[in-house]
């Protein structure tokens, strides 16, 4: 587990189960009680109201209504928020919008300045359109887990990403692209990236993707995406 992982699952088990003790923490997420400690020391730094008690078992207790002060999130997870109402709206099925889109200002808000810039600049490369009704989608299969993390970095760093892919024929080839957008047709989801060995543009459905990474390397640079007259930004469905 990294930190993250382990103060989320820290506060997951206080909440759940009331109270804990250092060692039952410790045991859970794979750390020294030292560890913990430190991870306990750093959530009270994030507003948590967390409660010790004297003792050779070092009970510990998570406030009910404690709530952390700082904004926890990474940006590929605001992100991953912010294109779930970007592909309901597309699908015209978004129940209470207007609270979701409240709630989601509200979290982009609590972002220190650094991730809000990050979060805009991955919003400018997605895109939303409408699925031809022809299109077929018997092979729709679940997306990569680590595929939006990976896009984050190539992305906002602008280096190459490598993947293995799987054509409608079921061919499989590694690929090294430069990410250039990410395209919504609900339900399909394209990565549209420039492919050097092709020396054009490539829509790569998401879920054909697998074992995606970043290379460090030079950057590239950025290529004006020619999209059919359906597809907009997403910005533009927030006016």
């Amino acid at each position: 587990m990294n930190i993250r992982q382990r103060h989320d699952s820290i506060v997951r088990t206080l909440r759940r189960n009331g109270s804990s003790t250092i060692d039952d923490l410790a045991r859970d997420v794979g750390a020294s009680r030292r560890t913990v400690l430190r991870d306990i020391s750093a959530l009270r730094d994030e507003g948590f109201v967390i409660h010790s008690e004297s003792g050779r078992g070092g009970g510990i207790q998570l406030d009910p209504q404690s709530m952390q002060t700082t904004a926890r999130l990474a940006v590929s997870e605001v992100f991953a928020l912010l294109i779930s109402v970007a592909a309901m709206r597309a699908a015209q099925n978004l129940p209470f919008s207007d609270l979701a889109d409240a709630g989601l200002a509200k979290i982009e808000k609590s972002l220190p300045s650094d991730k809000v810039r990050d979060l805009r600049r991955f919003l400018d490369c997605l895109h939303i359109g409408q699925l031809s009704p022809q299109q077929d989608l018997s092979d729709l299969g679940p997306m990569d887990a680590d595929l939006l993390p990976v896009f984050e970095t190539g992305f906002l760093q602008r280096v190459h990403i490598q993947f293995d892919y799987r054509d409608a024929k079921g061919n499989k080839t590694r690929r090294k692209v430069e990410p250039q957008a990410m395209l919504i047709l609900q339900p399909l989801w394209y990565l549209v990236a420039w492919d050097p060995t092709r020396d054009d543009f490539r829509h790569f459905r998401m879920d054909r993707i697998s074992r995606p990474e970043c290379l460090e390397d030079e950057p590239f640079r950025w290529r004006h995406v020619p999209f059919e007259d359906d597809v907009c930004p997403y910005a533009d469905l927030q006016r």
